[in-house]
């Protein structure tokens, strides 16, 4: 039985294959189109998941969509009657978009895949975000929170997962969702919506959190985690432009400018900035304050978290957790609910967000709707496309791009593990690439982490990007817990997806100090052998010749765009940036000998 999961319309949008309930293929549209967080109707991803299961579109059995449009169309139309006019241009827009293609998403599914309408299902936003964690988790019964911005209604939900049935048994509803809330202060914090929130994340260790009262005058928290936005703050109800109102600034002051560089005090001013400003130290001062906001929503996120986990607990008896939605991609507050309540086992996959819902929705129909039994656990997230040796050959070839193919894997190893060990930047460029927003070794640029000055190399080299936004160190699995304060991280899936930030072990610091973010954390990836033979080899011989099984790795991408697939893409990136090396699969390509 073949069943095809789609999600699209609001951002990620993403196609995913199931063969008799196992997962054979998934992938975000953004990977095909090159437009990030592309939202529009993913005929590339779906292209790719039928090619990789070997099918056509005719033998698909039933095609699953994440969310029911109609009820989240009633909720556009509701709160538009109830805000006009202020909804006005808000209700204008969406009638534009809805009446055209989101609202008959049934007809356009039966016309792209030419399925009978009999075969096309619907799944709902939440319920998709829960399957996608439940049922790709090897839980028998687990407790589930999905948290995110909004889906048809719910913002938030309880519920719990045994065997194949799951059942949400409490929600919180819109307007009032803790997605939307720490989505207006990324943008009260310059950054993009639905793109920022992890640079809200990454400056919050730069700033003391001083204006959590504050927060708390937006948002009434009960002791079980529900919670209330006081909506005279907000304007995401009714505004397509802006998430928040001058009542909100009025509170927390004028927003941050969008166009400038945003440092502090003890991020530095980094080079490819340009010229330092005459008043860089005032500068500072002002910035400091925003990463002080920063530090105070990222604390009250954690805290509604917290609340909202031990509740779950309390209500459902069990000790083992899957989250998804928007908000389970915040790896700080995961480690503090695995660490701060009776939850013994967390279960998130790569793919927390709306992509992830495609997934859960072939996952809800096969399990759900038709009955059949559980065989599939997401051990890994490599369910990308794969380019073969001779398409890898035929490109550089092609383009006369010199290269080196060295066939020995071993031997490919100890010239990757030289080039890292003197400061070399490499784009690494292997298998299929990684379901969801991390890179976890197969779509990765890598550097030696024990380089003190090695963040700011691959910051001026390749990303360009600001200079409080860590960088991750991938690990051998079973070295772990020499480096990270994290007990048995073979148990902790979340910790293979980089989804934990965790305490670096204090006399490894300043062993690693590429990779230990201000306030001595690290959003740590771990490999395992059997999962990434390549990867792990890698890291293992690294560590062999430099006494530290750790890499630094961060995705293979320049800012603002989505990280590579085919090998063109790659050399494109590192034709353009720093980088030093690029490895595609074995080939090797090094800049010093390009014309």
């Amino acid at each position: 039985m073949n069943i095809l999961g789609i999600s699209c319309y609001f951002h990620d949008a993403a196609a995913a294959l199931l063969k008799d309930g196992i997962l054979i293929a998934a992938a975000e549209e953004e990977r095909f189109s090159r437009i990030k967080h592309d939202y529009e109707f993913p005929e590339n991803a779906i292209e790719f998941c039928l090619s990789a299961g070997g099918i056509e579109a005719g033998d698909v059995d039933y095609v699953m969509f994440f969310e029911k449009p109609f009820i989240k169309f009633e909720r556009l139309l509701l709160c538009s009657m109830q805000t006009f006019p202020r909804s006005m241009k808000l209700f204008r827009e969406a009638m534009v978009t809805w009446l055209g293609d989101k609202l008959w998403v049934k007809h356009l599914l039966l016309k792209k895949l030419g399925v009978p309408a009999s075969k096309v299902l619907f799944s709902e936003h939440h319920l998709s975000h829960a399957s996608s964690s439940f049922y790709c988790s090897p839980f028998e019964e687990a407790a589930i929170l999905t948290v995110d911005g909004v889906g048809e209604w719910t913002t938030a939900g309880l519920g719990v997962g045994r065997g194949t049935d799951i059942k949400l048994i409490k929600e919180i509803r819109f307007p009032h969702s803790l997605g939307l809330l720490y989505s207006a202060f990324t943008a009260f914090l310059g950054f993009e919506v639905n793109e920022g929130e992890y640079k809200v994340m990454g400056m919050a260790p730069f700033g003391k959190p001083n204006y959590v009262d504050k927060i708390y005058e937006l948002v009434h928290v009960d002791d079980d985690g529900g919670f209330e936005l006081d909506m005279d703050y907000f304007s995401f109800h009714y505004s397509s432009e802006k998430t928040y109102n001058k009542k909100f600034e009025k509170l927390f002051g004028d927003p941050r400018d969008q166009k400038a560089h945003f440092f502090t005090p003890s991020t530095g001013y980094p080079s490819y900035f340009g010229e330092k400003p005459a008043d860089f130290e005032e500068l500072g001062k002002q910035n400091q304050f925003y990463a002080d906001i920063a530090a105070s929503i990222q604390v009250v996120t954690e805290q509604i978290m917290l609340k909202m986990a031990n509740y779950a607990y309390r209500e459902t008896g069990i000790n083992k957790l899957c989250m998804a939605g928007g908000v389970a991609l915040n790896s700080v507050a995961n480690r503090k609910i695995l660490s701060e309540t009776p939850f013994e086992e967390i279960y998130i996959q790569p793919a927390a967000g709306d992509g992830g819902g495609a997934i859960g929705a072939a996952l809800y129909g096969y399990h759900a709707l038709l009955g059949q039994p559980r065989k599939f656990v997401m051990e890994h997230a490599y369910w990308g496309e794969e380019h073969s040796v001779s398409d890898t050959e035929e490109f550089l070839t092609e383009n006369n791009i010199p290269y080196e193919k060295i066939e020995d894997d071993q031997k490919l190893i100890a010239r990757v593990t030289d080039a890292l060990t003197e400061g070399k930047v490499i784009g690494w460029h292997q298998g299929r690439f990684e379901w969801g927003p991390r890179a976890l070794g197969n779509r990765s640029i890598l550097a030696d982490p024990r380089r003190a000055d090695m963040k700011d190399i691959v910051n001026v080299k390749i990303k360009f990007r600001e200079p409080f936004r860590p960088f991750a160190p991938s690990v051998l699995v079973e070295k772990a817990g020499d480096y990270f304060a994290l007990d048995h991280p073979e148990k902790h899936y979340p910790a293979r997806f980089m989804l934990y930030v965790t305490d670096v072990i204090e006399n490894k610091r300043d062993v690693l100090p590429a990779i230990t973010h201000v306030d001595g954390t690290g959003r740590l990836q771990t490999v395992k052998k059997e999962l990434n033979p390549k990867y792990y080899s890698l890291i293992e011989t690294f560590g062999q010749a430099t006494g530290v099984p750790v890499v630094l790795n961060t995705s293979f991408n320049l800012k603002g765009e989505p990280i590579v697939n085919t090998p063109a893409e790659a050399f494109n990136s590192f034709s353009k940036s720093g980088m030093d090396m690029l490895v595609l699969g074995n080939y090797v390509v090094d800049k010093d000998k390009l014309p």
